[in-house]
């Protein structure tokens, strides 16, 4: 009877925790205090942003018969949202990089594309490329981000 009465207790008390417990969506990896950037460009699917029917401008050669100019890569879907990604090469480099459209539809879909959004704009400029580290937390983010990064960079002749 005594042991009954210890389990029932128990029962109540846990599910009454369970009931009142609040989640709050975890860190992205250690960098999740990092803020954004304002040159991350635009991070969401608003009416400001340029349609992806209108095409960037022609790519330019230099003197040097590299490639200047602005590509938009190709929409790189994912669970979470669609991710499309502008380039900016001068010289053959990469200068900027842009998110034209990042994963917003849900609360924590915002937030991962707020904290991860600059820091793959940090490391696509780091790698010249998109063979960019995927950012914990944000792995399907990170993934398409390469993968439209990667189609802006074969429209330039650099991938």
């Amino acid at each position: 009877m005594k042991r009954a009465f210890i389990a029932t207790g128990a029962t109540v008390i846990g599910v009454a925790w369970l009931l009142t417990y609040k989640a709050t969506p975890p860190p992205i990896g250690a960098l999740a205090s990092v803020p954004p950037t304002p040159s991350a460009g635009n991070t969401s699917a608003s009416p400001s942003v340029t349609p992806l029917a209108t095409p960037s401008p022609s790519p330019k050669p230099s003197t040097s018969g590299t490639v200047n100019g602005t590509f938009t890569g190709s929409d790189a879907p994912n669970f979470y949202g669609d991710v499309v990604v502008r380039v900016v090469i001068l010289n053959g480099h990469i200068t900027d990089v842009q998110a034209v459209k990042l994963p917003t539809d849900r609360a924590y879909s915002a937030y991962v594309s707020q904290v991860a959004g600059p820091l793959l704009r940090t490391e696509a400029l780091q790698a010249q490329s998109a063979n960019i580290d995927i950012i914990s937390g944000a792995t399907y983010t990170s993934q398409s981000y390469a993968q439209s990064l990667g189609s802006a960079l074969q429209q330039a002749h650099l991938g």
